[in-house]
């Protein structure tokens, strides 16, 4: 099995490019999700979550409002990193354990693991290659804003505690850039996937 980091930064494309990885035949596990399962009322650290951050963050439903949290971590980077050490493990546990499931069914797979803060976490070390999705910050920020409805000062406020997307770079062994048409990302993908197909050792 070969096991493949995804991440790149706000808004620069690593989901799609992920998506991409799955049609071609990858294995994708998102620790986005898995972090949305942590927080869930029954998850692992919803308990933990809501004795840091005060019951203000829940919805009426009793589940963790995650735009509520969000409005508080990500304008303290205090807070957003201790929000990440509530979770992360968990997260790194879940990963573990989807792995090892994986590796039993097919040890011939290529696993795809779509991070976003891979880098700052130092978990971008677990695996064998790293893929970056990059483009320009100016496009994160028109991206992020028409995705979320967020105003510009919000996506500057968040893009800012974040590794900048040129830094990330360095980690990569493969970078694919995002700022052309989805045509032109697919095409870059699929480059990247040939490669990566030559490096699996069953």
């Amino acid at each position: 099995m070969l096991k493949v980091g995804l991440t790149g930064g706000l808004a620069s494309g690593k989901t799609f490019v992920a998506a991409v990885l799955e049609q071609l035949g990858c294995r994708v596990v998102s620790s986005d999700r898995l972090g949305h399962e942590a927080i869930r009322r029954d998850g692992e650290s919803f308990a933990r979550v809501i004795e840091e951050f005060g019951n203000g963050i829940l919805g009426a439903d009793g589940e963790i409002d995650r735009s509520r949290l969000g409005k508080i971590v990500f304008s303290d980077e205090a807070k957003l990193k201790k929000l990440s050490s509530l979770v992360h493990p968990y997260v790194l546990k879940k990963q573990e354990s989807i792995f090892a499931q994986i590796t039993a069914q097919d040890s011939g797979s290529i696993v795809v693991c779509e991070a976003a803060i891979m880098i700052e976490t130092g978990s971008y070390s677990r695996y064998d290659r790293i893929v970056v999705a990059v483009c320009p910050p100016e496009l994160q920020v028109r991206r992020y804003c028409a995705r979320e409805g967020v105003s510009m000062t919000d996506a500057l406020a968040r893009l800012a505690l974040q590794i900048p997307i040129e830094e990330k770079r360095k980690y990569a062994d493969y970078v694919i850039d995002t700022a052309g048409t989805k045509q032109e990302t697919k095409r870059q993908v699929r480059a990247v996937h040939q490669e990566l197909l030559q490096q699996v050792v069953p």
